[in-house]
Parts: structure tokens; C-alpha cells; sequence
């Protein structure tokens, strides 16, 4: 009853659904690992390690603690999960994702962050996948927004995407998806490099889709796997602006130079403009296109084309929703 009390505070005195109950005639499944970041919000892990300690999979936590300084290194080594825990002793970002996904050992790995974990059975599936299709290098999940279960509102775009579907392929093709709901091949994401360091955090993902697809991984949206997402309500000062860099550094690090070229004229007339966030947007940019262009790839011609027809798409949704 203790501990049942002491899931129930952290879960907000019950606003939040339970933890789903193991299944005790399942099968573990030891063929997917998850690997958590984290960085300050405790409480809020807790709860997912909850969630992940009851799948019937009952995979393996690797915990990444990016610095945080609120006793969360030692609320995971006495959490009954029996998560593994890293310490780099410093903020890795993103970067904490590759770091857990180099010590683990199973051919596969689920992402989630401090905020998300798996429905029972998602892992299951998602391996039945990878096992089924070779090619497959990378799962975007379904996402129930909690509490209420709302869907997430990529997941329609991912779902409409118009990219055209492969028959050695399950889903439908995309080129990014949501990090904290995702399974990839352990060997297609260390080959690909896993999130890039000149990133860091904030819109990373599209770089990793646009990488795994032009080393001929498959990176798909499957909706019968599915992840849950319980986002804080409080605001994230600057995260927009961080976006809008790592926007733009993507297109420096694997874009045609005049798409580039354009993203950053853009945001220098905005800047000039005052536009809120325009500036920082670009001095970040500055800051870290020499790193950048060290690290410049173009994409091959048809991981290009099939960007472009996102995009078109994506014009033509915003002229006519």
C-alpha cells in the first residue's frame, strides 16, 4: 500500500491513468532496450519508470541523468525499475540518446524522455516489425497525449505523409518523427551516427530521418505501436528559437546550398524586422555553422526529392488546410 501511495503523489493524487498492469502469462521480450533522458524533473521520471517497470516486455532502462541536480540519480538507483543509470556529468542534450544506445546490447532500442513511455505490448510489436522487414531502421510510434489519451497532432501529419509506401516496408514512410516515441535498429542508428552533435537539442529528429533514409533504412509511422506523452504545462522559455536554429543549421548540414542560403537570408529580414526570437535564432546559428559546414553531406538526389515533396505538401496544407 506504501509504495501504491507513493505512485499515486507522484502521479498527482490520481489525476494521471495508473501504470497498466503486467501481464503475468506474457513472455518478457528481451529483444528491445529503452532508453530514457533526463534532466531535472524527477517526480515526472519516476512516473514514467513506473509505467516501464509494469510492461510485460519488461525490457531493460537505461536512465541518462544529463546533470540534473535534484536528487534524481538517487531516486533511480532505489526505483524498483532496477533501471541501469549513466551519469556523464554534464548536460549531453539529445547526445545522451547515442550514449545510452552504444552500452546497450539489444539489437533494439525504444526512446522515451522523462515525460513518455510505452503502452504494454508496443515493444512486442515493434520488434515483430524490425524482425519481419530488414530494412527497417526506425518506428515513429502513435501518440496519446496524457491525461486523456488525446492524439498527438504530428501523428495525423505523420499518417498523411506522401511519401510513397515500399513493399519491404511496414507503415508509411516519413522523414521525422516524435523522439520520444520511437524504436530504431541499435545498427542502423549507431551507423548513422545517432542525434548530431552540432544540434544538440530541438528538432533533432529530422536530421536523424534524413540520414537513416540516405543510408537506405527504412524510417516509417506505424500507428499499431503506440507511446504515451504527459508534457509539463509550464512554458519552455526559448525552445522556439531553438528550433528555428537547429532548422536551419539542418538545412547547412545536408540541404542544397541555395535552400540554405534562403533559410538564412530569411531569418537575417526577420531579424531586422524584430521579430521575436529571429535574432537569437541566428546568432545560434553563427555560432555553430563553422561546426556545421566541417560536417556538411548532401543528401542523395532522391532522399532531396522526397524532402522537397514534404514540403510542397506541407505549402499546399497551409495554403488549403
Amino acid at each position: 500500500m506504501a509504495d501504491d501511495d507513493a505512485a499515486s503523489a507522484r502521479n498527482g493524487g490520481g489525476a494521471d491513468p495508473a501504470p497498466d498492469d503486467a501481464h503475468d502469462s506474457t513472455p518478457p521480450d528481451g529483444r528491445t532496450s529503452v532508453a530514457v533522458i533526463t534532466r531535472n524533473r524527477r517526480d515526472s521520471l519516476l512516473r514514467t519508470l513506473d509505467h516501464l517497470a509494469a510492461l510485460p516486455e519488461a525490457p531493460e532502462i537505461v536512465v541518462v541523468d544529463n546533470g540534473s541536480t535534484d536528487g534524481t540519480a538517487t531516486a533511480v538507483r532505489a526505483h524498483r525499475s532496477g533501471a541501469r543509470l549513466l551519469e556523464p556529468g554534464r548536460n549531453t542534450g539529445a547526445l545522451g540518446r547515442n550514449l545510452a544506445a552504444r552500452r546497450i546490447t539489444t539489437p533494439y532500442v525504444a526512446f522515451s524522455d522523462d515525460d513518455s513511455w510505452w503502452a504494454p505490448g508496443a515493444l512486442r510489436t515493434a520488434a515483430d516489425l524490425f524482425d519481419a522487414y530488414p530494412r527497417l531502421g526506425l518506428v515513429a510510434a502513435r501518440t496519446l497525449v496524457e491525461p486523456g489519451r488525446a492524439e498527438e497532432p504530428l501523428d495525423a501529419v505523420l499518417a498523411r505523409s506522401p511519401l510513397p509506401r515500399h513493399g519491404d516496408l511496414p507503415g508509411r514512410p516519413v522523414l521525422g518523427f516524435l523522439g520520444c516515441a520511437a524504436v530504431v535498429r541499435r545498427t542502423a542508428f549507431l551507423q548513422a551516427g545517432g542525434y548530431h552533435q552540432v544540434l544538440f537539442f530541438g528538432a533533432e529528429e529530422t536530421l536523424l530521418a534524413y540520414d537513416l533514409t540516405a543510408l537506405g533504412w527504412g524510417v516509417v509511422y506505424e500507428p499499431s505501436v503506440t507511446a504515451h506523452h504527459h508534457p509539463g504545462t509550464a512554458e519552455r522559455p526559448g525552445r522556439a528559437t531553438l528550433l528555428r536554429r537547429n532548422a536551419l543549421l539542418t538545412d547547412w548540414l545536408r540541404r542544397p546550398l541555395p535552400v540554405a542560403l534562403r533559410g538564412t537570408a530569411r531569418l537575417l529580414y526577420e531579424t531586422g524586422r524584430a521579430e521575436p526570437g529571429a535574432a537569437a535564432a541566428l546568432r545560434g546559428t553563427l555560432t555553430r555553422l563553422p561546426s556545421a559546414l566541417r560536417h556538411r553531406r548532401k543528401l542523395p538526389h532522391r532522399v532531396e526529392q522526397a524532402v522537397r515533396l514534404l514540403e510542397r505538401r506541407a505549402n499546399e496544407e497551409a495554403v488549403h488546410p
